[in-house]
């Protein structure tokens, strides 16, 4: 018995080893998209060149007319990718060392254009063939599997790939590799066999960073004119506040996650950025999509529970939000003057959702305010680069030696937004509003307390949140706007 067992030991020793060295003398064809990397080059492409110039958008149904091919070839021509930077699959790169390392035979077999797939064959270095779409075919399905079965025969290869369109090519394989598979080649799989990859699926901490979750803690300003007000005690005002705050929630969701797509470059170059779900792989550029369609759909739909004049504010702030994520946010002031104006609208769609007053006067103190937490988040963004003197950092039109121009006229606008504050509390407006409005004026010096705080953390790098997010949850920033809204209540008593 003892014998039989060592003889049947080294018999799967050695029928190991044969699968071992057929493995290694059968080359294998790896796809791109969605298998050797957990993204779609073509997506990425398109938003490349929108972000470059958003006219083209009226280019690309022009170039599809001539075809998949010659609208994947039209857009390389103009766009340029880092290699470097793409979410790679950690287990096929593991993978493809090894079997370079052991002399296999390795192809990049992609329907992205020639010169995609060259940069990533040359960054990666396991390639000795490249197989890849020109404007005549478009390598996919069965245009891949007439090239592979004529470089290395009916089942002459090992075939890597993840999506419905790679099914034709498993079929002509000797082996199939399923990698994240979509819902068409995992049923495949399911019936044929193969080795499966299979990739972490989303969870629900996912979902809410692609959300910006944490963000929604800014449309908590839609407060401010039903607190100024005193209509906290109305339920119908608060039943519209809280309406409006989900509505545009819903809408700046959608925007955020637009933002991220048209970042992925930019976010994959950042040391925390280059986690966020699109920006990783973990989820597609197509479920992108899809959330923005119901986030919007749901927004709107709130909103038709306000009054019509909502609706016109939430168009509004989507439209310019969407402006500053494809152009705004690259300009120089240009930027920290939208971001206090869509502050600034978040006042407005609350003073119109539970028709409470709003004046000159909160809209003049909102821009000078919000103005310093925008020139506070730039700042702390540009402090937290390496971008060498002379150069701007990567999406933003500043320099390094702009920080202290940056510094001071947020400091400034801090100032502005206190002296304004300081004018209304002795202002006809504050003594027809408020019984007692001597009792606000500790008011001036919390506001400058709170931003030149905020200041002061930025200057020694201890502050690396956005500020407004950073007020919400600090609880020095809790304690004194708590006490600021004690003083408002009593002030108007």
């Amino acid at each position: 018995m003892y014998s039989r067992s060592i003889v049947s030991t080294k018999g799967h020793g050695a029928a190991r080893m044969d699968a071992r060295t057929e493995r290694i003398a059968t080359p294998l064809a790896v796809d791109l998209d969605g298998t050797l990397i957990a993204t779609d080059l073509l997506w990425e492409s398109v938003f490349l060149l929108l972000r470059r110039n958003p006219l083209y958008l009226f280019l690309l149904p022009v170039w599809l007319l001539s075809g998949k091919a010659h609208l994947k070839c039209e857009i390389a021509e103009r766009v340029e990718i880092d290699p470097a930077g793409l979410p790679y699959r950690p287990e096929i790169l593991r993978r493809l060392a090894e079997d370079k390392a052991a002399g296999r035979h390795i192809a990049l077999a992609t329907a992205q254009p020639r010169k995609f797939a060259e940069v990533v064959a040359a960054h990666l270095g396991f390639f000795d063939k490249v197989i890849s779409t020109d404007r005549g075919c478009n390598m996919t399905s069965g245009s891949k599997r007439r090239a592979l079965v004529e470089a290395y025969g009916d089942g002459g290869f090992d075939y890597a790939g993840n999506e419905k369109a790679d099914i034709a090519v498993f079929e002509a394989a000797r082996a199939a590799i399923v990698v994240a598979p979509d819902t068409a080649a995992a049923r495949w799989h399911a019936r044929h066999g193969g080795e499966l990859v299979a990739a972490p699926r989303p969870t629900l901490r996912t979902m809410a960073k692609m959300l910006r979750a944490h963000q929604w803690l800014k449309n908590t300003l839609i407060a401010v004119p039903l607190v100024l007000s005193h209509e906290y005690f109305n339920p119908a005002a608060v039943v519209a506040c809280a309406l409006a705050f989900i509505s545009f929630s819903s809408a700046a969701s959608a925007i955020y996650i637009l933002n991220d797509l048209f970042d992925l470059s930019l976010d994959r170059a950042h040391p925390t950025k280059r986690n966020r779900p699109f920006a990783s792989g973990v989820l597609s550029i197509p479920f992108g999509f899809a959330a923005i369609g119901a986030l919007l759909a749901f927004s709107f739909a709130v909103a038709l529970w306000l009054p019509p004049l909502f609706m016109l504010v939430l168009c509004g702030y989507l439209a310019a939000t969407t402006a500053y994520s494809l152009s705004f946010k690259r300009m120089l002031l240009i930027d920290v003057f939208a971001l206090s104006g869509l502050y600034t609208i978040r006042i407005l769609a609350g003073g119109v959702a539970t028709n409470a007053e709003w004046s000159f006067w909160l809209l003049a103190f909102s821009i000078f305010f919000f103005l310093s937490l925008a020139l506070v988040k730039r700042y702390v963004e540009l402090r937290g680069t390496d971008v060498p003197p002379g150069e701007r950092m990567a999406g933003r039109g500043y320099r390094p030696e702009d920080l202290e121009t940056i510094s001071q006229a947020g400091m400034a606008a801090a100032f502005s937004a206190a002296l304004v504050m300081a004018m209304f509390i002795d202002s006809e407006a504050a003594t027809g509003q408020y019984s007692r409005p001597w009792l606000m004026w500790p008011l001036a010096p919390l506001i400058l307390y709170l931003t030149m705080r905020l200041w002061i953390l930025a200057r020694r790098d201890t502050m690396h949140d956005d500020p407004v997010v950073f007020i919400i949850r600090d609880w020095r920033s809790q304690l004194v706007g708590g006490f600021g809204i004690l003083l408002l209540l009593a002030a108007g008593m």
